[in-house]
């Protein structure tokens, strides 16, 4: 074999082409084999794949080679998120269409992602834009329509009014607009939302059963939804000519610190609010600069603490004498319980510093364990913790949960005209799911507006409703509003004239189906077919970031049941049975003196006599070294794909991104890691022409082995084990550590030989491990080892041959290592020869210096030995 450098150039290049030309990774619907599913959250196409990508798909596509090889059917498809603001607000900047700078970029990126190997099925290849996808869309709009699914109601929302739109309460930061920059004003729109909140419970319950999911995600889900057991308690108002109600509803989740209560506060919007402000201008304009805020729940955690007294007094429920003042407070929340609190300074923070800045005081009621009740006090941190009741009157002494049984006994049983004072009830955090945007670039929404029958579907034979594409982006706003056709229609009741709904659809509805689309992409009658539901649903394993650990994935759990209740889907109820969630790619910053930050590629790095100094390539000036980051274009710590690959080749910035970290953290890129993958990569070619020029053509096994060939089996079998062990287990990193200890032994062992008469048996086992080292890395660095195996003499690609079997019987160690515990405590560790028998071990036991340091010469009543896992000594 020639031992010329591997040329990364034109090797990749080469196989990528030989793939797609054999279709080697297309999948076929009709494939008898068990089935597996491995699906990565699809991108937006901006334009450019970032090292972010690069890792992600990476991991992906590593699961699935490996189980293409382990005999599995794999699904492994691709596609793109591409309706949303970015294509407009491009359009606006470039003069052009959404469309056209789409697809563009969807170009671009195709052709970066297949330049990193991927083994995807590019025939399934969707795009959320096509009139093709979201005809479907539209009628299972339709369809969650006609099973009540679907609502229309009037909602606060969070209005960007220099983008004209509504943005989530995620796209609210800091107050402002996530793009736009403009302070957010809350406004009443009349809005298209999808029952989710009808699924809280089995949404919530469901968890449990996700055992192949990240706690950290199903814990943040939970959060989210909140389900929480309180009382819904009625305050009496006293009686004003101001207002005309009597009284206001409050739900709590601690009635039992109802006794230290300073004041009721309402929601800007509640209804008591806008009947006081009527006669009071002060009160109205406070309302006003209330709406000058975001709705999510951190843009109101973290805003001054505000409130307005409306002069207005609400008996305590258990002492009609008892009279707390009501405010309009800007903390609390309308579609939240009742958009009404009481307000317990001492034990919750938020209520003590609005206490604390209007005067209120506070009276603590839970007495923490081992303090003294009559001198604890609250100052500036609320405690929220257990203890005991006081300064409570009858509640005094009771525990916590005790006394919240005890309110809601005593209130259920009183009343106030005819009805129960309080009544238990469960309440859910989780809120309808709006799905209307002010927007051209989106789905749209299926309804033709009537005068005389209103909001009316569109027929499912007029399905696609496509977005014109004569519109102009000159200003701001959604120019379906104003475009002088489209939107006229007749009614496909009355033939009269009507018009269409101009709203699109919120671009999370897109992402929460596409894994269904792509198990029958061809399908032009049906979003997909239930025979291939069944096939290939749940996805087998799921990639994305942690940033979608809430939304993205809850729509799609609730969007699955929503097909189910419609007849899209069969039993499925949870599309992902795996979740991953990969760290980020990040990277050192760089800043002139002047803080301008500098690109990586726009510096040299130096050897220091205390670390290492950073200068900038044009003009020698010395660059600050900052912190390592996330890398973003902000701060310009971004590294080009393009270039490495284009540099070291894709196999180099595949193995450096599953090499350095577990996936599951961040990956911190580096010049001196990925030059090392490099090297790696030369050493493994050099490494296998080593052991094809040792071990010549295959041949039968010899009947024996001498130590050295044994060595050589035991060694490539046992990381075959290994690496079989860490990419069922995610571990990719682990993975690599494994091939380069193999490479490291099997480097050694080529050294050794300083014959040029190789025997017949190391012959073999050289052979032999070549074989196993290439499927090995091949997951990792298909186009390497599609020539390495070429350069083997293997008919048809290593992408298509099946995983290497290992003999278990090779690794076998001769010895075992038993934890000895002393009465269920453990004490030390036994090494003894694997066959040992129970009376050897026993006595083995027995004989170490630690088990009879336990045994204080206490008598042993019996030895429990676990065969080859414990031993237990009982005394």
């Amino acid at each position: 074999m020639d031992f010329e450098r591997y040329n990364a150039r034109e090797t990749e290049p080469k196989w990528r082409k030989i793939w797609e030309e054999s279709a080697t990774f297309r999948t076929d619907n009709a494939d008898p084999r068990p089935k597996y599913y491995v699906l990565e959250m699809f991108p937006y196409p901006s334009g450019r794949i970032h090292m972010g990508h690069v890792r992600n798909y990476t991991m992906g596509d590593v699961i699935a080679r490996y189980k293409r090889a382990r005999g599995f059917s794999v699904l492994h498809p691709m596609g793109w998120d591409a309706f949303g603001m970015p294509a407009e607000n491009a359009a606006m900047q470039n003069k052009s269409h959404p469309a056209a700078w789409t697809y563009a970029n969807i170009a671009s990126m195709r052709a970066q992602l297949q330049s990193m190997g991927l083994s995807l099925d590019w025939s399934r290849e969707i795009a959320t834009c096509d009139p093709g996808y979201y005809k479907h869309q539209q009628k299972m709009f339709l369809d969650f329509l006609a099973a009540g699914l679907v609502d229309r109601k009037q909602s606060k929302v969070n209005w960007d009014p220099v983008d004209h739109t509504v943005l989530a309460n995620e796209q609210v930061i800091d107050g402002r607009g996530w793009r736009s920059g403009a302070l957010v004003e809350q406004r009443e729109l009349t809005q298209w939302f999808f029952k989710i909140s009808d699924y809280a419970e089995d949404l919530l319950l469901s968890l449990d059963g996700m055992k192949r999911w990240p706690d950290k995600v199903r814990l943040m889900q939970a959060n989210w939804i909140g389900r929480s057991e309180g009382l819904l308690v009625r305050f009496e108002l006293e009686p004003t000519l101001s207002v005309r109600e009597s009284e206001v509803e409050v739900y709590t989740t601690r009635p039992d610190t109802l006794f230290g209560a300073k004041f009721i506060a309402i929601a800007p919007d509640h209804p008591l609010a806008a009947d006081c402000a009527r006669a009071d201008p002060a009160l109205s304009a406070f309302i006003i600069e209330c709406r000058q805020r975001g709705t999510s729940l951190a843009a109101i955690e973290t805003a001054e603490k505000k409130g307005y007294d409306t002069g207005l007094k609400a008996r305590h429920p258990f002492d009609e004498n008892w009279l707390l003042p009501v405010y309009v407070a800007n903390f609390v929340l309308m579609d939240y319980g009742t958009g009404a609190i009481f307000g317990c300074p001492a034990h919750d923070q938020r209520d003590l510093d609005f206490a604390n800045a209007y005067g209120l005081g506070n009276t603590p009621v839970i007495c923490p364990p081992g303090a003294d009740p009559r001198s604890f006090v609250v100052a500036d941190v609320a405690y929220d913790g257990d203890g005991v009741l006081i300064n409570s009157r009858f509640l005094d002494g009771m525990d916590v949960e005790a006394a919240k049984e005890e309110v809601a006994r005593l209130l259920e049983a009183s009343t106030i005209g005819n009805r129960p004072q309080a009544k238990r009830q469960v309440n859910y955090r989780l809120r309808d799911w709006g799905i209307s945007r002010q927007r051209y670039w989106g789905c749209p929404i299926p309804i033709i507006h009537c005068e005389e029958h209103g909001a009316v579907p569109v027929p499912a034979a007029d399905l696609p409703v496509e977005l014109p594409a004569d519109v102009t982006f000159d200003q701001p706003g959604n120019p379906l509003d104003r475009h002088p056709t489209w939107k006229h229609v007749t009614c496909p009741i009355c033939r009269a004239p009507a018009r269409r709904e101009t709203d699109t659809m919120d671009t999370f509805v897109d992402s929460s189906w596409y894994f269904a689309r792509f198990t029958d992409p061809w399908n032009e009658a049906a979003p997909t077919s239930l025979e291939m539901i069944e096939k290939w649903l749940p996805v087998d394993q799921y990639i994305g970031g942690i940033e979608h650990a809430i939304l993205h994935l809850l729509y799609a759990r609730f969007f699955t049941r929503a097909m189910q209740a419609t007849g899209h889907v069969g039993a499925l109820k949870e599309p992902f049975a795996g979740l991953f969630t990969q760290g980020m790619v990040v990277h050192e910053t760089y800043r002139s003196k002047e803080g301008e930050w500098v690109s990586p590629a726009e510096i040299r790095l130096e050897a220091a006599a205390y670390g290492r100094k950073a200068f900038r390539l044009d003009d020698g000036e010395e660059i600050v070294i900052g912190a390592i980051e996330k890398m973003s274009k902000s701060k310009r710590n971004t590294v080009d794909p393009d270039e490495i690959i284009s540099t070291f080749g894709a196999d180099t910035a595949r193995w450096f991104v599953l090499s350095d970290s577990p996936p599951e953290r961040d990956v911190i890129w580096t010049e001196e890691g990925v030059q090392g993958a490099g090297k790696f990569v030369q050493r493994l070619w050099r490494l296998v022409g080593e052991l094809i020029f040792l071990g010549g053509e295959a041949s039968a096994a010899p009947a024996e082995f001498s130590p050295a060939a044994a060595a050589i089996r035991r060694a490539a079998h046992g990381a075959l084990i290994k690496v079989e062990e860490d990419i069922e287990r995610l571990r990719f990193n682990r993975a690599i550590a494994q091939v380069h200890d193999l490479a490291n032994r099997l480097g050694a062992a080529v050294g050794a030989i300083d014959s040029e008469i190789v025997a017949p048996d190391l012959r073999y086992a050289f052979r032999e491990a070549a074989e196993i080292l290439v499927p090995l890395f091949a997951p990792m660095m298909p186009h390497l080892a599609e020539e390495c195996w070429s350069r083997l003499g293997r008919e048809g690609l290593v992408s298509e041959a099946a995983w290497p079997v290992a003999d278990r019987a090779l690794v076998v160690e001769e010895t075992m290592e038993l934890p000895v515990q002393v009465n269920g405590k453990k004490r030390a560790d036994l090494v003894i020869d694997r066959a040992a028998d129970n009376p050897a071990i026993e006595a083995a036991a027995l004989a170490l210096e630690a088990v009879q340091r336990a045994l204080e010469g206490r008598p042993v009543k019996k030895i429990i030995i676990v065969p080859q896992r414990i031993v237990n000594v009982v005394a």
